[in-house]
């Protein structure tokens, strides 16, 4: 009863933190929403990726979707923020239902495979319908309204840190619940032993396809309030780089633990800041090091190491009590 008394105090003190920076850094409020944002887009492919053991290179494809159809919404007259964000979620969901039936038939090089693919075939659409998106100018003109209609998005970001926060918390709350329900451990079982878990009755590519498509329109949504809170979209929302820096995030985090996303995407975000202004030629150097000391000493992430330190400071503190 106590540890899990001190589990809850942990994770209500891990949620008080973004709320904490918002009163006490207030000149860093644009890359704190930028940091939650990428959060809540680390957390779709943590569903896809740490749950449904599905590996892929191209889940970029859905956030740009996410975030073209929020911005084109906004950038023709409709720019009720709420209802864009369903937009980019919906929009995303259908076309990572669709794309779903491609990837759970492959194993992990041909899912790699057509992932890429998907994600390059979507970049090179929205690169040659400049005409819609912009092209690589980018779609500008996106002019969002209010937020209930009262709270305008200002140029400090404070509306944007809060929108982006209140998201965010309400979509790790759904994957909390879900990936603790029998659908997320046949997920987790689906993971370890995909052979197995048909003979106990459990729809393999069934549970795959819905994984795959929740991940999708969560990453969607994630596209869509990066379009909202920036007012612009460009073509690398759809880019190689952005999905490759997005498994990046799950390595240093923590796969399979979504708060190992939350704080992977938040390390990454600020040793890029950081290192950017310290060296803005070399600073991959130095976040490619940080990559290879994790992934050497760190197994599991940031927060696998820190499980790790927890059980020997309690086998050495039982030792100690014998």
């Amino acid at each position: 009863m106590s540890a899990l008394r001190g589990g809850r105090l942990i994770e209500v003190a891990f949620w008080l933190v973004p709320l904490a920076a918002f009163l006490l850094l207030p000149g860093y409020l644009m890359l704190g929403s930028q940091i939650l944002i990428v959060a809540l887009f680390a957390l779709s492919l943590d569903l896809i990726l740490g749950y449904a053991g599905i590996v892929s290179l191209g889940h970029a494809a859905f956030f740009g979707l996410g975030a073209y159809a929020a911005g084109l919404l906004a950038a023709k007259g409709w720019g009720e923020p709420l209802s864009g964000l369903l937009a980019g979620g919906v929009i995303a969901a259908l076309a990572g239902f669709v794309a779903s039936f491609l990837v759970v038939r492959g194993e992990d090089l041909a899912r790699l495979m057509v992932t890429l693919g998907i994600g390059l075939l979507l970049y090179e659409a929205a690169n040659r319908a400049a005409f819609l998106t912009g092209g690589v100018d980018g779609l500008s003109g996106v002019a969002m309204g209010k937020i209930f209609g009262v709270f305008a998005f200002d140029i400090g970001g404070k509306t944007a840190y809060l929108y982006s926060f209140a998201v965010l918390l309400l979509v790790f709350i759904f994957l909390k619940r879900l990936t603790s329900s029998p659908f997320g451990l046949s997920l987790r079982g689906i993971r370890e032993n995909p052979a197995r878990m048909p003979a106990i009755g459990s729809p393999v590519r069934a549970r795959l396809v819905t994984a795959y498509t929740i991940g999708a329109a969560i990453a969607g949504i994630a596209g869509a309030l990066l379009a909202q809170t920036t007012q612009f979209v460009g073509l690398d929302s759809l880019g190689f780089n952005r999905s490759a820096e997005l498994l990046i995030m799950l390595v240093l985090g923590g796969t399979g633990r979504l708060y190992g996303a939350i704080v992977g995407a938040a390390v990454f975000m600020i040793a890029q800041d950081y290192l950017s202004g310290v060296n803005p030629v070399y600073w991959q150097f130095w976040l490619g090091l940080l990559l290879v000391v994790f992934v050497f000493f760190a197994r599991g992430g940031i927060l696998g190491a820190v499980e790790a330190a927890a059980k020997r400071l309690g086998r050495s503190s039982q030792e100690r009590a014998r």
